[in-house]
C-alpha cells in the first residue's frame, strides 16, 4: 500500500515537472523571438534607436548601435559609455536566452540531464535579469543627459514583458530543482533517440521559417498603395486594386507575358536536358582510373562555387571584343576587326542554358554518384557472369537504380519552373538582349528595386508562388497516378 502511495506521488510530481518544463519551454520560445522582433525590443530606450532594431542587433552589432547616436556624440549630449552599457547590456541578455534554449533542449534527457540543464537555466535566468538590469541603468543615463529633448527617452513596454518572462522562468527553474533534487540520478546523460534527432532537425526548421514562411508576412504590401520608405497604414490600403491593374495595363499584359515566355522556355530547357547530370554521373563512375575520375569530378564541381560575377568576367575574355575568340580569329584572318559576342540577341536561351549546364552539372551529379553507390554490386556481378557488357550493365541496372532519384528531382524541377534564379540574368543582361534574358525572377527585381513598384511586384511574387505550389502538387498527383510513386 505505501509502495502505491508513493508511486502515485511519485507520478503527480512528474507531471507537475513535464508542465513546468513545458512553461519554461514557452517562456525560452518567447525569449528567443523576441530577441530578433524589433517591436519586442526592451533595448530601444531612445527615440534615436531605429525602430527596425533587434535585442539581437543592439547586441552583436556595436557600430549599428552606435551609428544611431551619431549627432548625440558630437553634440555631446551622450557618451560612448552610455551607449557601452546598453550594447553590453543586450549582449548579456543574449547569453542568458542561449542559455535557457540549451535548458529547454536538455529538459528532453533523463533526470541526469535535467538537473544539469536546470543549473544552466538558473544561471542563464540571472544573467538575463543582470542585462535588464543594466538596460535600466542605461535609461536612467539617457534621462539625465543634457538634451532630452532630442534624445528622447523613452521606455518600451517590451522591457516590463520580457523582464515577467525572465522572472518566471527564472522562478521554475528554482522549483524544478528543488523537485528534481529528490529523484536519483542515473549514471549517464542520455536522451531519446526520436528527441535526440528533434534537436537536430531543429536548426533546419528555424531556418525554413525564417527565410521560407516568415517572408511571406511581405505579401501584405500587394494591399497597400505602399512607397519604399513610408510607413503602412489602413488609409494606404486598396484591397485587390494592384492585382487588376496587373492585368488591366496593356504594357504590363505585354512585359509579363514576355517574361513568361522567356521564363518557361529556359526553364523547359533545363527540364528536358535534366538528364544531363545523370548521365553525365554514370559515365563518370565507370572511368577505370579513380585518379582521372577525381580529376574530373573536381574539374566538374568548382564552377558550382564560382559567382555569377566571375563567370561573366571569365565569358568576358572568351567572348568580348578584345577576348580570346576575336583575338584568334582576327590572327589568322577570318574577321576584320574583333567582334563582342556577347553583345547579340541571337540564341539568347541557349546561351544562358549553356552557361548553366557549365556550371551546374558538376554539382548536380554528385546526388547520382551518391544514389550509384547505394546500387547492390551483386547486380552487376551477376549480369557480368551473364554475358552483359558493360552498356548493357549501364543501361539495365545503373539507369532503373537512378530513375527514384530522377524523377523526385524531376518533380523538384517542375515545381521550380518559374524559379530561374536572378544572378546569372542580371550579369549577362545588356541593352541589346534585355527583352530575351528578361525571366521572372529579374523582372520582380527590377520592377520592385529600380522601378520602385513594390506593391506590383509583390503581386507577381506572389501569383508565382501559387502557381508553384499548384505544379508541385500537379506533378507530385500525376507521378502517383502513372508511376505510383509519391513524394509528398
Amino acid at each position: 500500500m505505501e509502495k502505491a502511495v508513493d508511486a502515485r506521488v511519485s507520478g503527480a510530481q512528474r507531471t507537475k515537472v513535464d508542465w513546468m518544463y513545458y512553461l519554461i519551454r514557452a517562456g525560452v520560445i518567447f525569449s528567443i523571438a523576441c530577441l530578433f522582433l524589433p517591436g519586442l525590443n526592451p533595448a530601444r530606450i531612445s527615440g534615436m534607436i531605429s525602430s527596425k532594431l533587434s535585442l539581437f542587433t543592439v547586441g552583436v552589432s556595436y557600430s549599428s548601435l552606435v551609428s544611431q547616436f551619431g549627432r548625440a556624440f558630437r553634440k555631446e549630449w551622450l557618451t560612448y559609455q552610455d551607449v557601452q552599457i546598453l550594447y553590453a547590456s543586450a549582449l548579456v541578455i543574449i547569453v542568458g536566452v542561449v542559455a535557457n534554449g540549451a535548458n529547454g533542449c536538455m529538459s528532453l534527457g533523463n533526470t541526469r540531464m535535467r538537473k544539469l540543464g536546470t543549473k544552466i537555466g538558473m544561471a542563464g535566468s540571472v544573467v538575463e535579469l543582470v542585462g535588464m538590469a543594466g538596460i535600466y541603468a542605461a535609461y536612467l543615463r539617457v534621462c539625465e543627459t543634457s538634451n532630452p529633448d532630442k534624445i528622447e527617452p523613452m521606455f518600451p513596454t517590451a522591457y516590463w514583458i520580457l523582464l515577467v518572462v525572465f522572472v518566471l522562468v527564472l522562478v521554475l527553474n528554482i522549483a524544478q530543482t528543488g523537485i528534481l533534487s529528490r529523484y536519483p540520478s542515473e549514471d549517464k546523460y542520455h536522451m531519446e533517440t526520436k528527441f535526440s534527432l528533434f534537436l537536430m532537425l531543429l536548426p533546419f526548421i528555424v531556418l525554413c521559417i525564417l527565410f521560407s514562411y516568415l517572408p511571406l508576412w511581405g505579401w501584405r504590401y500587394a494591399f497597400f498603395d505602399y512607397k519604399a520608405g513610408q510607413a503602412l497604414s489602413w488609409d494606404k490600403f486598396v484591397g485587390f486594386k494592384w492585382f487588376t491593374q496587373l492585368f488591366k495595363n496593356a504594357a504590363t499584359v505585354r512585359d509579363v507575358i514576355n517574361v513568361m515566355k522567356n521564363t518557361l522556355a529556359m526553364s523547359g530547357l533545363g527540364i528536358i536536358t535534366s538528364w544531363l547530370p545523370m548521365a553525365f554521373a554514370i559515365f563518370l563512375s565507370e572511368m577505370k582510373s579513380s585518379k582521372f575520375r577525381r580529376f574530373v569530378q573536381t574539374c566538374t564541381t568548382i564552377p558550382n562555387f564560382i559567382s555569377w560575377v566571375l563567370v561573366y568576367a571569365i565569358a568576358v575574355c572568351i567572348f568580348s571584343t578584345d577576348g580570346f575568340i576575336s583575338s584568334i580569329m582576327v590572327n589568322l584572318g577570318i574577321w576584320d576587326s574583333g567582334k563582342n559576342l556577347l553583345m547579340n540577341n541571337s540564341h539568347t536561351w541557349l546561351q544562358m542554358w549553356g552557361w548553366g549546364t557549365w556550371k551546374g552539372i558538376g554539382w548536380s551529379a554528385i546526388i547520382y554518384i551518391a544514389a550509384i553507390s547505394g546500387i547492390d554490386q551483386q547486380l552487376y556481378e551477376s549480369a557480368r557472369v551473364d554475358g552483359a557488357g558493360r552498356f548493357q550493365r549501364m543501361w539495365h541496372i545503373t539507369v532503373p537504380g537512378l530513375m527514384p532519384t530522377f524523377f523526385v528531382l524531376l518533380l523538384m524541377s517542375i515545381a521550380n519552373i518559374l524559379t530561374n534564379g536572378m544572378d546569372q540574368y542580371l550579369v549577362f543582361e545588356n541593352a541589346v538582349n534585355s527583352n530575351s534574358v528578361m525571366v521572372l525572377d529579374l523582372y520582380v527585381y527590377k520592377l520592385g528595386i529600380q522601378d520602385g513598384s513594390i506593391p506590383l511586384s509583390t503581386v507577381i511574387g506572389m501569383l508565382k508562388s501559387i502557381i508553384s505550389v499548384i505544379l508541385l502538387f500537379g506533378a507530385n498527383g500525376f507521378s502517383k497516378l502513372v508511376r505510383g510513386e509519391s513524394i509528398i
